[in-house]
């Protein structure tokens, strides 16, 4: 009997560990996607042809036409009003802001810094253009995607695992909310 359960007990931590290490490997990947798309735009540069490999990251002028889009097609008024009054007129500010806050995320999401906060802050800069873009008839998955694993990252402390929220979390008595 002893050996079932402690048979049973391996494997719970067999599964945890590849559970702990998959959550790892979500969070740097997501934190990839704001880097690069941050980076993008501190650059200025969207389109990439490596020869063998080319692709798109959203940099500001993208990001403008997105959310441009979005405003003007969207059926929720208020969300829609703000970005057309509020963020669309002073872009320049907001491109800024956007910029920062996409390096923070990424940041924050590959080093494990906050890395719940980090998540929350991501969900804050799609959320909105995914929720005015609902009835725009686009991919199924095409903002879920990128939506679903900042909803588990925010939930689970994952850069307690090779990140430096662990290092915070002991400093700060395992109290360390992120």
């Amino acid at each position: 009997m002893a050996k079932t359960q402690t048979a049973l007990l391996a494997s719970g931590v067999a599964e945890t560990t590849i559970f702990v290490r998959l959550f790892t490997v979500l969070r740097v990947f997501s934190g990839l996607v704001f880097l690069s798309n941050g980076l993008a735009k501190v650059f200025g540069k969207g389109s990439y042809d490596l020869g063998f490999f080319s692709f798109n990251l959203v940099n500001t002028s993208t990001a403008r036409g997105i959310l441009t889009g979005a405003a003007h097609r969207t059926y929720i008024r208020p969300l829609g009003g703000f970005y057309e009054y509020a963020v669309l007129p002073h872009w320049g500010l907001w491109s800024v802001f956007l910029t920062l806050a996409e390096l923070a995320v990424g940041t924050g999401l590959i080093l494990g810094i906050a890395s719940r906060l980090a998540a929350v802050g991501g969900l804050l800069l799609i959320g909105p253009v995914w929720i005015m873009l609902w009835h725009a008839n686009h991919y199924l998955w095409e903002y879920p995607a990128d939506l679903f694993p900042l909803v588990l990252l925010a939930i689970a402390p994952a850069g307690r695992h090779r990140g430096f929220d662990s290092r915070l979390a002991a400093k700060f008595g395992n109290r360390w909310p992120f």
